[in-house]
């Protein structure tokens, strides 16, 4: 029997950001979800940057109540509480007083968020954290426009710890081929520690997982998937270690790719 899937990355609390919009869209995500075989979701709103007015309380109430509202539906989703952290001044600070959320609140995995136009270097945060006791999940390297430029960077973040989450939607070309074709390389090169739906609503960026699950099983095996899907998400849900095995570097068509991207 195919394991549950367990999803990290999900804006699924309504009326906290750019997600949901309200408690009827956050119980169709829901549903939609279980319907995929997701089981768990760990709920990320935004904070920092321009979310910086939503505190870690507030997230641990809203996502209680949204399970009480989950409950009462029939709707068979255990939720999370956790954030989509920009990486900002205070952001450490935030993390070890509990304003700022870890994953599950479990005080260990940090889902980390570059702007999206730009990127810099992480190592300095990803010491912080580990002198904090936590590890950084980099969310949605792939759709970042300064690793896309340079994404020889991924592996060294990798090597310094980071780990990566990829989102559904780029492997299967929702946010363009540039995106598609970075995840498809990162899978590749076992650069991917999980996949998540980074879900915002449920007509566009749904909560669904299956057939991202399926392509990565096509690219990389049916054991890896399951990795990425289940068994990672899963420990992160739970406050454990993610135990990551990393494959060698596969040779074609990808670095091949990585190569022409690095050139250029």
């Amino acid at each position: 029997m195919q394991e549950p899937f367990v999803d990290i990355h999900c804006h699924l609390i309504p009326g906290i950001d750019d997600g949901s919009k309200s408690w009827d869209e956050s119980l169709a995500m829901a549903e939609m979800a279980t319907a995929d075989g997701i089981e768990t979701i760990i709920v990320t709103p935004h904070q920092l940057g321009t979310y910086a007015h939503n505190t870690g309380d507030d997230i641990r109430r809203r996502a209680a109540e949204l399970q009480s509202q989950l409950d009462s539906h029939n709707v068979p989703l255990r939720v999370l509480p956790g954030a989509d952290v920009r990486i900002d001044d205070g952001m450490i600070q935030g993390l070890r007083n509990g304003q700022v959320l870890t994953l599950g609140d479990h005080g260990r995995h940090v889902l980390l968020e570059l702007p999206h136009e730009m990127y810099f270097p992480l190592e300095p945060v990803l010491d912080d954290l580990e002198r904090a006791g936590m590890v950084g999940i980099l969310s949605h390297p792939e759709r970042n426009q300064g690793l896309l430029k340079q994404p020889h960077l991924i592996e060294s973040l990798v090597d310094y710890g980071c780990l990566m989450q990829v989102t559904a939607g780029s492997l299967m070309g929702t946010f363009g081929p540039g995106s598609q074709q970075m995840s498809e390389w990162m899978l590749e090169q076992g650069l991917v520690d999980f996949l998540a739906t980074d879900a915002h609503s449920p007509r566009a960026r749904r909560p669904l997982i299956r057939r991202a699950f399926e392509r990565a099983a096509d690219l990389i095996g049916e054991e890896t998937a399951i990795d990425l899907c289940c068994g990672n998400p899963a420990a992160v849900a739970e406050g454990r270690e993610v135990e990551i095995v990393r494959r060698k570097p596969q040779r074609g068509v990808f670095s091949n790719w990585f190569n022409w991207r690095k050139a250029g």
